[in-house]
C-alpha cells in the first residue's frame, strides 16, 4: 500500500520567542511577523509558547510577590492587567486575518483578561485560530501553577476541544496541565493525535514530559516554550534591578521541541535560542502505532472505567429575566 502523497503531511512552525515583555501591542506585531515567516515555509500550524502576550510573570517569585497588599506587587498586577489580551475588544483580529490569508492555524498562549469574569482578572488561555481565521476555542488554563495562583484565576472545561488541522485532530494544554492525566484523556477521546503542549519556557520542564505524552498517546506531540534574558526586560520596569540582582543569564531558557508518536524526536529541546523551528508529520505514522496500543480506542474499556468533562463554561451568576 502506498500513503496519498501530500494529503498525508502537515508541516508545522513552532515558535521559540521572548515577548515585547508586558507590553500587548507590540508582542502582537513580533507574533504576526513571525506567523508570516511560517506561512512563507509552508507551515499549515503555528504554535507559540504560554502567556506569550504579553509575557509570563517571572517579577513574582523574585520579587516578594506573595506579601500580602504589597503597593509595588498592586501596581504591577495592574499593569499586567492592562496589558492582558480581550479576545472580544478585537486584539487578535491582526493575527487571525494572517491565519485567514495564509490558510494557516495557530495556537497561541495569551494573558486574558475576561470581560465574562468581570474583566478585572486574568487567565492563562491557549488561544486556537483556525485556517478560517476564526477564534474556534479558548482554554483557559483550569489550575494556576504555584505562584502564577497570585495574578491567575483557575480556569474551567470548556476549552478542552480538539480541531481538525489538515489530516490532523489537534488539541492542547497549557504548562502543568499536561501533566494531569484526565486533562490530557479528555483530548484523546476526542480523537487528538497531535498534541500542543506550551510553556513558559525552561529545559528542565520539556525532555522527559515530550516524549512521555508521545509514548503514552502514540500521538505527535509539539512542545512550544519562550524565552526570556535580563536584556528584555524594559528600563523602566519598576521592579528591574530586583530581577536583575537574581543574577540569572535567562528567566526563561527554551526547551521546545516535537516529539514522533513512537517517542522519537523530530526536534531535540532547543535551548537559548530565539527564532522558528519545522517539523514536518506524517499522519501515516499516528496509524501505525496505532496498531498496538489506542489509548481511546481498541484499548480502551469505557464499560469499567469513563471520564466525565464538564465544558460548560462558569460565571459567577446566571440571570433568568422575568416578564415585563
Amino acid at each position: 500500500m502506498t500513503e496519498p502523497a501530500n494529503t498525508d503531511i502537515l508541516k508545522v512552525g513552532l515558535v521559540q520567542m521572548a515577548p515585547v515583555w508586558l507590553d500587548r501591542v507590540r508582542t502582537l506585531e513580533k507574533v504576526a511577523g513571525y506567523v508570516q515567516e511560517a506561512a512563507g515555509q509552508g507551515c499549515k500550524l503555528v504554535v507559540f509558547g504560554e502567556a506569550l502576550v504579553p509575557g509570563y510573570p517571572f517579577w513574582v517569585e523574585l520579587t516578594d510577590g506573595a506579601r500580602f497588599n504589597s503597593p509595588a506587587q498592586k501596581k504591577m498586577y495592574a499593569h499586567y492587567l492592562d496589558q492582558g489580551v480581550v479576545i472580544e475588544r478585537g486584539d487578535l483580529d491582526t493575527v487571525c486575518a494572517l491565519a485567514a490569508e495564509h490558510t494557516l492555524a495557530i495556537y497561541l498562549g495569551v494573558m486574558e483578561r475576561a470581560p465574562d469574569r468581570g474583566g478585572h482578572s486574568l487567565y492563562c488561555t491557549l488561544v486556537y485560530i483556525d485556517q478560517r481565521g476564526r477564534v474556534a476555542s479558548v482554554h483557559r488554563k483550569t489550575q494556576p501553577t504555584y505562584e502564577e495562583r497570585l495574578v491567575w484565576g483557575a480556569g474551567d472545561g470548556h476549552g478542552l476541544r480538539v480541531h481538525d488541522c489538515g489530516p490532523f485532530r489537534v488539541g492542547g494544554l497549557n504548562c502543568y496541565e499536561n501533566w494531569v492525566p484526565l486533562l490530557r484523556s479528555s483530548l484523546y477521546a476526542q480523537g487528538e493525535n497531535v498534541h500542543v503542549a506550551v510553556w513558559p519556557g525552561g529545559m528542565h520542564n520539556t525532555p522527559d514530559i515530550t516524549r512521555f505524552i508521545a509514548l503514552e498517546s502514540r500521538s505527535y506531540v509539539l512542545s512550544v516554550s519562550g524565552l526570556l534574558r535580563p536584556s528584555d526586560i524594559p528600563d523602566n520596569f519598576p521592579l528591574r534591578q530586583e530581577m536583575l540582582d537574581a543574577g540569572r543569564p535567562f528567566f526563561a531558557n527554551g526547551g521546545t521541541a516535537a516529539a514522533a508518536p513512537d517517542g522519537s524526536w523530530l526536534l531535540e529541546p532547543v535551548a537559548e535560542t530565539e527564532g522558528l523551528f519545522t517539523v514536518e508529520l506524517r499522519h501515516s505514522h499516528v496509524r501505525e502505532e496505532r496498531q498496538n496500543f489506542d489509548v481511546a480506542g481498541h484499548y480502551a474499556r469505557p464499560d469499567v472505567v469513563q471520564l466525565r468533562v464538564n465544558r460548560e463554561r462558569q460565571r459567577m451568576a446566571q440571570f433568568e429575566e422575568g416578564e415585563e
